[in-house]
């Protein structure tokens, strides 16, 4: 071998040894790059599990709420639309006013049973909500100040009679909205009357607050 050849050598000895360097933290970047994309299909994976279950839960839930609400359903007095039960205000009241018909009562009296049971069985509590239309209360109407008051009386209404005919206390409240959260155009009689209502809404029980921990002795 001459001295040429020892030169040339020497000369691309390094440049292999560059680029093996220069293949390993490609190989090693790549492995990043391909855990950092397996973590993230993993996530993915797992935040549509939650939400399969979840819709699965939903789907189970509104199903139990139509079987046990059959009968009242069946009456077409009544409604369930995504979990909530609506019942038409004029069906339940007078125009203005907070006084409960005769036959309100009677579909309030034909719901108590089967929303105990549906309420016992996954302890959650109903919401009772009472609705108005946007239209002013008419003058001389001194009972209310506005639309809200007349519509939180109203589910208070509601929730006594529910208590009355058998719904335990501790198993329903009264929440009032007023003109807000319409289903239809205050434009037209039609639409005001659709929005003259009373919903009532399973929802979870809060969970009891932790006992405060006792000082040590």
């Amino acid at each position: 071998m001459t001295e040429a050849d020892d030169g040339e050598l020497a000369v691309e000895a390094p440049v292999w040894t560059v680029f093996g360097d220069l293949m390993a933290g490609l190989v090693g970047a790549f492995v990043l790059v391909l855990i950092g994309v397996l973590f993230v299909q993993m996530d993915l994976v797992a935040s549509l599990q939650q939400e399969v279950e979840k819709r699965r839960v939903e789907e189970q839930r509104r199903m139990a709420l139509e079987k046990a609400l059959a009968i009242p359903l069946a009456s077409g007095r009544v409604t369930l639309d995504n979990g909530r039960i609506g019942i038409s205000g004029s069906v339940l009241f007078a125009v203005n006013s907070d006084d409960l018909r005769p036959e309100g009562r009677q579909i309030l009296r034909s719901l108590v049973h089967p929303l105990r049971v549906y309420l016992g069985e996954r302890r959650e509590m109903l919401m009772v909500s009472g609705f108005t239309d946007d239209k002013p209360l008419r003058e001389g109407n001194h009972r209310f100040a506005d639309n809200l008051e007349l519509s939180a009386q109203r589910a208070l209404t509601v929730t006594r009679a529910l208590i009355e005919e058998g719904m335990p206390s501790s198993q329903v409240f009264a929440a009032a909205f007023g003109p807000e959260q319409p289903v239809a155009s205050n434009a037209s009689e039609q639409g005001r009357a659709l929005n003259r209502r009373v919903e009532m809404a399973p929802v979870p029980r809060a969970s009891p607050a932790p006992a405060p921990a006792t000082a040590a002795k």
